[in-house]
């Protein structure tokens, strides 16, 4: 693999990767032209999400992780823009739902990817929400479903012919017309690893996202559930990777920090199922969800809130999701405090962080305080 910078962006100074540290790029929704408010994590736009990319390796983030949406937030450009761009850093979908793809499709995204930038893309997965997918006739992905699913990919890249009937569809003799030469692409399952999670990890995946927003008791939980699994199917659960995206808010003023954190954590808890699965796994008190879903703006809402407001339109909402819970799950105030709050989750069981809702700029003293952590 070249080492080397695109032309375009040549003459910037790398700082040393943290292999321990990941960055997410405009997490949440966004927008196709960025509103004046000041404030960089207020509606940012895909074009922003590739420039997030470049930043990220400058300051020495290992990869970068992406969400995508299925309107102007689509994983395959904004991916692609930022490892055009970039040498070193890996990409990766945090995450891409199957049922929004037909498997051939995602085996050519996959494989084009590393054909085009080396072995630098992650294929993470999740199994889309219900309340997400109303009225495009999709359905959240089972676990059999996503065996299945990763399964055929598998085979799609060594080169087989799939022949296949079951829930992903029916397919007879499916394969690649060009012989693709790479390694097999990583695929990581995203979720809270619970019992069935847990087991799809240890038998089909390289690793896995955790949600944002659990504790680090939930990610020890998570933690010891994967390894457990691992257990059950004879496989070392060290060569499983675990990532867990954290919010970070350092010296961020009130304003962006509950943008960022509590209203975020809104948009999480008034999804039906998800925000009660969420609430179990902290520990949280459910009076929460009700007092967030009868929240006057919400309470006659015909969407989930995620689709219908940007963050920080929602701070009036988030005025009911308590400091201490924040707190706990998310890393906020100097670069050094944040430290702190970041190392609970690897001292949890967790080989990586990923710096959620922010951006990698904003993350600056961040990386260069936790890159420095293991020599003071």
């Amino acid at each position: 693999m070249t080492t080397s910078l695109p032309a375009a962006d040549q003459g910037t100074e790398l700082a040393p990767v943290v292999e321990d540290m990941s960055a997410w790029i405009i997490a949440g929704a966004v927008a196709s032209k960025q509103e004046e408010s000041g404030f960089d994590t207020v509606a940012r736009t895909p074009a922003q999400g590739i420039d997030d990319g470049v930043a990220a390796e400058r300051l020495g983030f290992r990869r970068i992780w992406i969400s995508e949406r299925i309107d102007i937030k689509w994983s395959d450009v904004v991916l692609s823009g930022a490892a055009a761009r970039t040498s070193r850093l890996e990409v990766g979908t945090g995450v891409i739902d199957p049922p929004t793809r037909h498997p051939w499709i995602t085996a050519a995204y996959a494989a084009t990817m590393q054909a085009c930038y080396g072995d630098r893309f992650i294929l993470g997965l999740g199994r889309g929400e219900d309340a997400y997918f109303k009225g495009t006739g999709l359905r959240q992905a089972s676990f059999e479903y996503m065996h299945d699913y990763i399964g055929i990919l598998r085979k799609l890249w060594a080169g087989e012919r799939v022949d296949y009937d079951g829930p992903v569809g029916s397919f007879d003799g499916m394969f690649f017309a060009e012989t693709y030469h790479g390694a097999a692409p990583p695929v990581w399952f995203a979720g809270f690893a619970h019992s069935k999670g847990a087991r799809l990890i240890a038998e089909d995946c390289d690793g896995v996202l955790l949600i944002p927003n659990m504790t680090p008791t939930a990610v020890r939980d998570a933690v010891s559930r994967i390894r457990e699994a691992c257990d059950k199917v004879g496989r070392d659960a060290s060569e499983i990777r675990i990532c867990v995206p954290v919010v970070t808010a350092p010296d961020m003023d009130d304003f962006e920090t509950r943008a960022i954190a509590h209203a975020r954590a809104v948009t999480y808890l008034q999804y039906p199922g998800y925000g009660e699965a969420l609430c179990r796994a902290n520990g949280w008190d459910p009076k929460v969800l009700g007092d967030i879903r009868n929240h006057p703006k919400l309470a006659g809402l015909a969407d989930i809130a995620d689709r219908a407001f940007q963050r920080h339109q929602l701070l009036d909402v988030a005025s009911a999701v308590p400091d201490e819970y924040m707190l706990d799950c998310c890393a906020i105030g100097s670069a050094d405090e944040c430290v702190t709050s970041l190392q609970r989750f690897i001292d949890a069981g967790a080989d990586e962080v990923a710096t959620y809702g922010s951006t990698p700029q904003q993350n600056a003293a961040l990386i260069a305080a936790w890159r420095d952590r293991k020599s003071r």
